[in-house]
């Protein structure tokens, strides 16, 4: 039986599978350049915008620095998908600047990443990644993960 590849969030994320092509998807206001994530499809978010510009999908950095992390050492309530009968595992919340859009994109980090593995202004790359699984779908999510070369 073949599973469902369901992204958490539609819309969000590139989910073709493939690590390279893999980004995160913002809107661009094509009036001020401002750039949005999670997107926005109604209206500029922008209080200085002058407004009349489109809001286009903008594929965001794959890669920036990290501006700060902690771990999660608790079980988030819904909409966070997890089987309350396993055992909780913290995991690593990542806090990433992305220069090129002038914004800071929240997410985890990638699996075996830990809070001792971070440090402020390190680079990191956005990975895809599965938040969690059954035997019919796998629910996709994005990753942080350090740039080791």
């Amino acid at each position: 039986m073949t599973r469902t590849r369901t992204p958490v969030v539609a819309g969000w994320f590139t989910d073709d599978g493939d690590e390279e092509g893999f980004r995160l998807l913002g809107t661009r206001c094509s009036a001020c350049s401002a750039v949005f994530f999670p997107r926005e499809d109604a209206f500029c978010r922008n209080p200085a915008c002058g407004g009349g510009g489109e809001l286009l999908e903008a594929p965001l950095s794959r890669r920036g620095r990290v501006w700060s992390y902690t771990d999660g050492r608790y079980r988030p309530p819904a909409p966070y998908v997890s089987d309350p009968g396993t055992a909780w595992q913290p995991y690593t919340l990542v806090a990433v600047e992305l220069a090129a859009e002038a914004m800071v994109v929240l997410g985890q980090a990638a699996p075996g990443v830990g809070v001792a593995d971070l440090a402020v202004g390190m680079e990191v790359e956005l990975v895809p990644g599965v938040l969690s699984e059954d035997a019919q779908t796998v629910w996709t999510t994005w990753h942080w993960r350090p740039v080791t070369s």
